[in-house]
């Protein structure tokens, strides 16, 4: 069973910085897909980047390329989100979770296992 546990979020000023941690236990998930996806008030979760089992392939919507990027160290079954730039928009809680299949990475619906969330509030 895999346990993921997500933490970095908090308050920043727009165009600040901020780096999320998730946390993976009670089994390697180094041959998972691994993402981020967030929700904001009143909106639907939604997929934010994600990066291949390897590392080698990483996806982005496209409201944060160039601003975030995700990384993995598969030794210390940790994934990392460094978010640049950051505007407003980006306030949300973001979770991280793992894809057993690692296909349609952009489908929260793959993601079988989840952390249980992280607040990032920027301010304008």
């Amino acid at each position: 069973h895999v346990q993921l546990v997500d933490s970095g979020g908090g308050l920043v000023q727009a165009v600040g910085s901020l780096r999320l941690s998730c946390a993976a236990s009670g089994r390697t998930v180094s041959t998972y897909g691994v993402g981020w996806l967030r929700q904001a008030p009143g909106k639907k979760r939604e997929f934010v980047a994600a990066i291949s089992w390897s590392g080698t392939n990483t996806y982005y919507v496209d409201s944060v390329k160039g601003r975030f990027t995700i990384s993995r160290d598969n030794v210390k079954n940790t994934m990392y989100l460094q978010m640049d730039s950051l505007k407003p928009e980006d306030t949300a809680v973001y979770y991280c979770a793992a894809n057993r299949r690692g296909g349609r990475m952009w489908d929260r619906d793959e993601y079988g296992y989840w952390g249980q969330g992280t607040q990032v509030t920027v301010s304008s």
